[in-house]
């Protein structure tokens, strides 16, 4: 160390040291901090022995505001308006915070409903922000749909507007009855999580439309699975690459498309690095395949009533499903052998995964023989899969105990949500279901295709987008630049052509990119 190291450090520590002595007689520490654009933390409460208290509300500031509020999937946001050196803020805060830690973050009580934010007015990076939306008074609260606040403002003066100015929340008790009366809800301080807030009505159909956030999850999820476990092998590379390109293609998320799209176009970098043979991460890590806040850590319409209960699994199936209603008919053989190889290389429930595979080795089903000529068979051999596996579960978890109570597997559709896919009117539970499967098709289509995407109206990154962009690309393309993994997505049919196209156009441009950094 040092002579000057030495001096600064017992500088700083006598600092310190005399402070701790002057205010020896206080039970606590008061801090108040401004940090760089960013930070999330300002204003903490220190008790004596004791860690920072976790702040739950997210702060904003002028670079992040519109991309946290666009991305966030709550249907609904508070965004607080204070200043780091109020009083009445600083004394506001731990109430805010008692909502916040219900609805914000992955341990939160009711996570995904609503979105707490935070705005520090004091700091000139905000100034324009908090002119925006017309910040006269600290602590000023405002509640609106996220997607209203972004690029967007608020006058008091105006009479039609989504924005709505909180007037009467100075305690959490009159924020969160506020937040009920708005909602029809009756959310509770005491409130514990996976207690309520559960989507048990199985017949509305609008409840699909906030699974994509849930595809998001299970999407991100699976990626890091097969990486935290190694599983990037020689013989598994190959059913990996196209899975990818099924996902840029068909993922009915545009964030998911696109993340998937800039890991393919590097793949073939990344596997003539021989860390991937290995079972290293290295520069794949970088890679995050929908975006940088999935995962979320929670689930919204794949959430179950206990912790170990669907999840996950409820999100790769409806992954699935929403794949399936979106290939056409020259693809769904090659769509089908993607994803059973996929599930036999990669999903590690090993009982799940060898149940899986065998119902793609069948040569036939009930109603539906391989390979498949249309869309249709591809999209009806899923569903028939995924009810074989629900009634083999039915049994075993109903006998270990193990089902969820508030969401035990059935037979789907149920009559409630599709009365036209039963062929008649079942009255004795124990005899076959008659389907019509006509029926049945369209209730899928429409369910996982248009319903699923309701919320998520994306207008960028479409395959449409890639067609377009594609014929600008194609004529400065290098053909050798049609190789794998890009160019097997000609494989994928007509819409994988325009973006094996693009993908060349990207390629071309990345090698004078400089060298990718880390999302985290």
């Amino acid at each position: 160390m040092s002579s000057v190291t030495f001096i600064t450090w017992l500088i700083v520590s006598l600092f310190f040291y005399s402070n701790e002595v002057a205010s020896s007689s206080s039970s606590a520490i008061s801090v108040s901090a401004s940090f760089g654009a960013g930070s999330r933390s300002i204003l903490r409460s220190i008790d004596k022995n004791k860690e920072l208290k976790e702040d739950y509300a997210v702060e904003l500031n002028a670079t992040n505001f519109d991309s946290v509020l666009k991305e966030t999937p709550a249907a609904h946001a508070v965004v607080e308006f204070f200043a780091h050196w109020c009083p009445a803020c600083r004394n506001y805060k731990p109430q805010y915070e008692k909502i916040a830690k219900i609805f914000n973050g992955a341990d939160a009580v009711h996570p995904g409903m609503i979105l707490l934010t935070r705005v520090d007015c004091a700091l000139k990076i905000n100034t324009n922000l908090c002119d925006k939306f017309s910040v006269g008074r600290y602590p000023t609260l405002l509640w609106g749909p996220p997607s209203k606040f972004v690029s967007g403002s608020w006058d008091p003066k105006q009479e039609k507007s989504e924005i709505r100015s909180i007037e009467d929340a100075r305690t959490a008790d009159l924020l969160l009855n506020w937040i009920n009366k708005q909602m029809n809800s009756s959310y509770r301080l005491e409130d514990r999580k996976y207690e309520n807030d559960l989507q048990k009505n199985a017949s509305d159909i609008g409840q699909i439309a906030r699974a994509v956030y849930d595809i998001e999850e299970a999407t991100s999820t699976a990626f890091d699975i097969i990486l935290d476990h190694k599983m990037i092998k020689s013989e598994t590379k190959v059913s990996l690459v196209k899975f990818f390109q099924l996902l840029v293609v068909h993922h009915p998320s545009r964030r998911c498309r696109k993340g998937t799209a800039e890991l393919l176009v590097d793949f073939d970098n990344l596997l003539a690095n021989k860390e991937i043979d290995s079972g290293e991460r290295g520069e794949i890590r970088n890679y995050q395949i929908c975006g940088k806040d999935v995962p979320r850590g929670y689930w919204m319409f794949c959430r179950g009533s206990k912790n170990e209960t669907r999840g996950f699994s409820c999100g790769l199936w409806v992954l699935l499903h929403s794949l399936s209603v979106r290939v056409d008919d020259g693809e769904s053989q090659l769509a089908f052998t993607t994803i059973c190889d996929f599930i036999h290389n990669f999903f590690i429930c090993e009982e799940c995964r060898q149940h899986f595979y065998t119902m793609c080795s069948s040569t036939k089903t009930r109603s539906v023989s391989t390979p498949f000529n249309k869309s249709r068979d591809f999209v009806l051999w899923l569903w028939q899969a995924h009810n074989k596996v629900n009634e083999r579960l039915m049994k075993v978890e109903a006998s270990l105990e193990t089902d969820d109570p508030q969401f035990p597997k059935i037979t789907w559709p149920p009559q409630q949500l599709c009365p036209s896919c039963y062929g008649t009117v079942r009255v004795d539970e124990s005899r076959p279901i008659e389907w019509d499967l006509d029926e049945v098709h369209k209730f899928l289509i429409n369910y996982y295709g248009k319903a699923l995407v309701n919320l998520n109206k994306d207008k960028e990154f479409t395959v449409e987008r890639l067609v377009n962009l594609s014929d600008d690309a194609a004529s400065s393309a290098s053909v050798n630049a049609l190789v794998v993994p890009v160019g097997a997505a000609l494989a994928i049919a007509v819409a994988s052509c325009a973006f094996g196209a693009l993908a060349c156009y990207w390629r071309q441009h990345q090698k004078s990119r400089k060298p990718r950094r880390s999302w985290n």
